[in-house]
C-alpha cells in the first residue's frame, strides 16, 4: 500500500508542475485524473482498515450494565505481534493489538466502552514486537454480588470468554482482582524483555562483556531514540539484569543455535533495547570492542549520538511485568490447555518451515565453490550498510539533547503563532 501511495504522490507532483502552461482542457483532464487517483486511494485505505474484520453480528438489544456489579482486575495475555502495527490504538489502522482487545471486551459485554473502563496498560510495544506477558488493568463486568467478590472460582471465566473472540495470535492467560486504584502501568515495579537471535559467527563472550557495562544507572541518550517531541528529556534508566544465554542450554552449539538476551529494568526508553542490540551485534561481529558501550554511556564526553542502525523489532518480546501482589494469578486449567495446544500447532508449522529452509541452505551451500556467507545476525540489523565499515565513534553525530530541545521549542512557538493568526 505504501508503494502504491508513493507512486500516486509522484504522479501528483509531476501533474502539478507548470500548471500555468496548460490549457483549460488539459487542466480539466488533470483534475479528473487526480479525482480518479483519490478514489483509488480511498478504496485501498478502506480495504486496509477492514482487514481481519469479522462480519457484523445481527443487532441485539443493548446490554444493561446498570444491572451488573463490576470489579477491577489485572489481565495478563500474550500476543505475537509480527503481523500487527503495534500495541496501541492508531487512527489510521485497525490492525493493532489494543484495537482487537477492546473489540473483544465490548463484544463480550465485559465493558461498556474504553472511556469508562478505568484502563491502563503496562507498556506499549511498537510494530512487529511481541509479548509473552503484557498486563492491563481494567474494570469489567462481574456476575457476583458485592458480598461475593472473594469467590474467584465462581466468577466469569474472563480469559476463556475473551479468547473465543480474540485472534489466535492474541490470547489471555491469567487474571486477578486488584483494588480500584491499582494501575498496570504506574504500579509495575519492573519489566523484563527478551531478544532472540541465532549464534551465527557472533563472539558471544564479547557481547556478554559489552552488555555488562549497561548494568546500573546510566544516561542512555546515545542508546535510544530521543523522543523530545513527547516531552521525554530525562534519559537515566537503571538496568538491574542483563543475561545472554542459549535458549536451549546443555546442547551442542552451532551457528543455528538460538540465543536470548534477557534485560530487566523499571522502565525503558523508546527503541532502547533495539539500539543496544544494534551495537551489541557489531561487538559480536568483532567490528567494535566491548568498550564501545562505555563510550556511548559517557554523555559528558560524547553528548551526541553517532549514526548507527538499530536491530530488528521481530525478535523483541515484552516477556513479563512484575508487581507486588497479595495473591497469585488465577489461571483456569481448561483455558490454559487450549492456549498451549494452539501455540503447539503454530510451533509445529513454523518449525517445519524452518527445517525445510535449513535443509535447502545446507544442500545449496555444498554447491558453492568459494563460500562467503554473511553472519546470520546481519539480517537483524536494519538500514543501509556501507561497503567499507566505519567505526561507530567516527561516524556523523546527531544533534545534542540541548539542540533538540531548543529546536522543538522554536518549532512549537512558530506553530502557536500560526494558530493565533488563523484564529484572527
Amino acid at each position: 500500500m505504501e508503494k502504491i501511495r508513493g507512486i500516486q504522490v509522484n504522479k501528483l507532483n509531476k501533474s502539478c508542475e507548470n500548471l500555468e502552461e496548460l490549457s483549460k482542457e488539459q487542466l480539466i483532464s488533470q483534475i479528473k485524473s487526480l479525482q480518479a487517483h483519490n478514489l483509488q486511494l480511498k478504496s485501498i485505505l478502506s480495504k486496509s482498515l477492514n482487514r481481519n474484520e469479522v462480519s457484523s453480528p445481527k443487532k441485539q438489544k443493548p446490554f444493561d450494565f446498570t444491572k451488573c456489579s463490576t470489579r477491577h482486575i489485572l489481565l495478563k495475555f500474550f500476543y505475537l505481534g509480527w503481523d500487527y502495527q503495534g500495541f496501541a490504538t492508531q487512527e489510521n489502522t485497525n490492525d493493532t493489538i489494543e484495537y482487537h482487545l477492546f473489540k473483544a471486551l465490548e463484544r463480550t459485554c465485559l465493558i461498556k466502552d474504553r472511556a469508562s473502563s478505568n484502563y491502563h496498560r503496562c507498556g506499549r510495544t511498537d510494530k512487529g514486537v511481541s509479548s509473552f506477558g503484557q498486563v492491563i488493568s481494567i474494570t469489567v463486568r462481574s456476575k457476583l454480588s458485592e458480598d461475593q467478590m472473594d469467590k474467584i472460582e465462581e466468577e466469569i471465566n474472563y480469559c476463556q470468554v475473551l479468547n473465543r473472540v480474540l485472534p489466535k495470535e492474541i490470547q489471555c492467560i491469567a487474571w486477578r482482582p486488584v483494588s480500584e486504584g491499582f494501575s498496570a502501568r504506574f504500579d509495575c515495579k519492573s519489566r523484563t524483555y527478551k531478544y532472540f537471535f541465532p549464534m551465527g559467527k557472533l563472539n558471544i563472550e564479547n557481547m556478554r562483556k559489552a552488555s555488562a557495562y549497561c548494568l546500573g544507572t546510566h544516561d542512555f541518550r546515545n542508546l535510544c531514540k530521543m523522543d523530545v517531541g513527547n516531552g521525554v528529556v530525562e534519559f537515566e534508566r537503571t538496568i538491574v539484569e542483563v543475561i545472554i544465554e542459549p535458549v536451549l542450554p546443555n546442547q551442542s552449539l552451532d551457528e543455528y543455535s538460538m540465543f536470548v538476551l534477557t534485560i530487566k529494568s523499571g522502565g525503558f526508553l523508546w527503541h532502547q533495547i533495539r539500539c543496544m542490540l544494534g551495537i551489541l551485534f557489531l561487538v559480536g561481529q568483532n567490528k567494535e570492542p566491548p568498550e564501545i558501550i562505555q563510550e556511548l554511556l559517557n554523555v559528558e564526553k560524547n553528548p551526541c549520538k553517532p549514526d548507527y542502525n538499530m536491530a530488528s523489532e521481530i525478535p523483541l518480546n515484552l516477556y513479563s511485568a512484575d508487581y507486588i501482589l497479595e495473591s497469585d494469578w488465577y489461571c483456569e486449567e481448561e483455558n490454559l490447555t487450549t492456549v498451549v495446544e494452539e501455540l503447539r500447532k503454530m510451533w509445529t508449522l513454523n518449525s517445519i518451515k524452518s527445517d525445510m529452509m535449513r535443509t535447502m541452505i545446507n544442500d545449496l551451500s555444498k554447491e558453492l565453490k568459494q563460500p562467503n556467507i554473511k553472519c546470520l545476525s546481519e539480517s537483524l540489523i536494519q538500514g543501509i550498510r556501507s561497503k567499507e565499515y566505519l567505526p561507530v565513534m567516527k561516524r556523523k553525530k546527531c544533534d545534542s539533547l540541548e539542540k533538540k530541545i531548543a529546536h522543538y521549542l522554536k518549532r512549537s512557538r512558530i506553530t502557536i503563532k500560526d494558530e493565533e493568526k488563523t484564529d484572527l
